[in-house]
């Protein structure tokens, strides 16, 4: 793995970014989740989230890569769960969560500690604080 920076950075990530778009098609053309809401939407989401989490840009997240996420999310794991996380998510054996692993674990109907997690950080990042300048208070606002 080459670890040269800038621009060659910027286009490695937006072949992987490209090379996910084409998985996120097959899904909106597949049929097999036409029920969920906002489809395309969640897609782009997910497909963020995963180029995050795939720190070296193989294409699937290992276990290493888990543990740095679980670790950035604030829930450390041994080993032992990060192996069973990987196998509740891993439908090929391979020991690691390519794409489309991680698309039918988010969108399917199964609850996985991987899926339950990451939903939970998801509502996090969503919840915004007040914009705008802050009303004035006086000394007769004090309680």
């Amino acid at each position: 793995m080459n670890h040269q920076g800038g621009k060659q950075w910027g286009k490695l990530k937006q072949s992987q970014k490209e090379a996910l778009d084409q998985v996120n098609e097959t899904y909106v053309t597949g049929g097999k989740f036409e029920d969920v809401e906002n489809l395309e939407d969640k897609l782009l989401a997910y497909r963020d989230q995963f180029m995050e989490f795939d720190e070296d840009n193989s294409g699937d997240i290992d276990m290493m890569e888990l543990k740095r996420m679980m670790e950035k999310l604030g829930q450390a794991k041994t080993h032992l769960e990060l192996k069973k996380m990987i196998a509740e998510v891993d439908t090929n054996d391979s020991g690691t969560i390519h794409y489309h692993e991680f698309l039918d674990m988010m969108l399917g109907k199964r609850s996985t500690i991987l899926k339950i997690i990451l939903m939970f950080e998801a509502m996090g990042k969503e919840k915004e604080g007040p914009t705008g300048v802050p009303p004035k208070k006086s000394f007769a606002d004090l309680p």
